[in-house]
């Protein structure tokens, strides 16, 4: 088998050369496995890769940035993380509860006392942690994301969410339903706590921490330009090429991009030796204690292959789809994304976490055992 080479920019310094050599063989059959995928599937493009507490292991990609073109996807390149953007956020939160500047019970209108008499008494009581994890009751989305574009992005958000939370709660409280609208809210909890908008706070407080150099808001790359993956829809039997995101107002519930290599460097907090960000254990712990099946961002559930916990989402921006899974006992994440979106985008990047998986299985990197 022709193996690919893993640039040693896509790795942490602590990775041996043992590490590497291992690397290299298992980023080749990731490499041939999206090729593959890629011609089979009928998609634009690929990227997937195993990581660890140390950084990426092995990664490849395949296919191109723009459907039309013959500009080729790369390891590097940006990815759309959708909704597994939550998880971010919950951590991000999980700083400022960590400085005592928020509390996990901290209620709505504790936060934002101003609100009383402009939102439904209903929603008075809803706390930080039910928002994170769906459990709040309020919608699962805001009527119209792009209104009240012309005021500043934080006053944007409190706008949203007046105008969404006037009637009584429709879905009851503590009960799971998913709300992309209940991140933007926390976001706005965190807003008021800081003065700061949730994008300065994940740079501050998640991205520059971690060295996430590559992270950023919205769709990859310049206007009009192949400098990035576009993401794509179908039209018409045929993909579309698209380069635009949701609004910046949902920026809380899913509209980060970042590398392979930087996404690695935020999942190593969750994995045995990776970064804290101060959260410390029983930060951490929070973060991954489930409300039934969901965790602050996450997915809870366990796994043989994983022995025992794992963490999984999935997320898209109708243009992309990433899929993420999370084994702490083995010290992996498994990670895939497509700049493309439709019916057969989960089903597809399941299949390619369940190849990475067993690629895994196949090769024993140094020091630990099988």
């Amino acid at each position: 088998m022709k193996l690919a080479f893993l640039a040693v920019c896509h790795l942490t310094a602590s990775l041996t050369a043992a590490d590497l050599a291992v690397g290299n063989e298992a980023s080749g059959e990731i490499k041939e496995f999206l090729a593959d995928t890629v011609a089979r599937e009928e998609i634009p493009g690929l990227v997937g890769a195993i990581t660890s507490s140390k950084g990426v292991l092995a990664l490849g990609s395949a296919g191109v940035r723009k459907h039309g073109s013959e500009v080729a996807i790369s390891d590097a390149d940006l990815i759309h993380l959708g909704s597994c953007t939550k998880a971010m956020t919950s951590s991000m939160i999980g700083t400022l509860v960590k400085e005592g500047a928020l509390g996990w019970e901290t209620s709505l209108i504790e936060a934002l006392p101003d609100l009383k008499g402009a939102i439904d008494p209903s929603f008075y009581s809803v706390t930080l942690w039910q928002l994170l994890t769906h459990r709040g009751g309020v919608p699962a989305n805001a009527k119209d994301w792009s209104s009240h574009a012309r005021m500043p992005l934080i006053e944007r958000r409190i706008a949203l969410l007046k105008e969404n939370l006037k009637l009584p709660a429709a879905h009851k409280k503590g009960s799971y339903l998913y709300s992309n609208l209940g991140y933007m809210i926390a976001g706005c909890i965190a807003e008021r706590a800081t003065g700061l908008t949730w994008e300065s706070m994940m740079q501050k407080r998640l991205f520059t921490p971690l060295g996430m150099k590559s992270a950023g808001f919205g769709s990859p790359g310049a206007l009009g330009d192949v400098d990035q993956p576009w993401g794509h829809r179908r039209s018409e039997g045929k993909w579309s090429p698209r380069q635009f995101d949701n609004a910046p107002s949902l920026g809380p519930a899913g509209r980060i991009h970042c590398s392979m290599s930087d996404w690695a460097r935020f999942l190593g907090c969750y994995l045995p030796t990776g970064e804290r960000l101060g959260l410390g254990q029983d930060g951490l712990k929070k973060l991954v204690t489930p409300i039934g099946q969901y965790a602050g961002g996450w997915i809870v559930a366990k796994r043989p292959w994983a022995k025992g916990v794992v963490l999984t989402h999935s997320g898209s921006n109708t243009m992309w789809y990433a899929t993420v899974w999370l084994a702490p006992n083995l010290d992996r994440a498994f990670v895939v994304a497509t700049n493309c979106r439709d019916e057969r985008s989960h089903g597809i990047c399941d299949q390619v976490i369940g190849r990475l998986i067993r690629i895994n299985q196949s090769f024993v990197p140094a020091g630990e055992t099988p």
